[in-house]
């Protein structure tokens, strides 16, 4: 079993900043890749950044946030600056997982989501 939970979303005006972190647990061998995505109203899901080697941003967030992680703490972080109103959003955390050994399967998995809203 493995559990992603998410924190640090919240309302914030435009311009303000706020940092989501993702806490991956469980029986984890290794976590191959985590990442960001966020779902706007009436919008599809899209991915907003990835960790997986040189870290990749969709092109609206370029330059404001940043993606980091810590292995140490199975953890991920989005640091989101200069927010702006098109931002508003639920964030999903995603992990690629490998569980149990190193012949373990390997899945996708999801946290619950945060709410992050912009607006005045």
């Amino acid at each position: 079993q493995v559990q992603l939970v998410e924190s640090g979303g919240g309302l914030v005006e435009p311009g303000g900043s706020l940092r989501l972190s993702c806490a991956a647990s469980g029986n984890i061998y290794r976590i191959n890749n985590m990442g960001w995505y966020r779902r706007a109203p009436g919008k599809e899901r899209e991915l907003v950044a990835t960790s997986e080697g040189t870290p990749k941003y969709t092109d609206s967030v370029k330059g404001r946030f940043t993606i980091s992680r810590d292995n140490a703490k199975n953890t991920v972080y989005l640091q989101m600056n200069s927010l702006e109103p098109e931002d508003t959003a639920v964030y999903y955390c995603h992990a690629e997982i490998r569980v149990r050994t190193w012949y373990g399967p390997v899945s996708d998995y999801w946290g619950q989501g945060t709410q992050v809203t912009v607006s005045s």
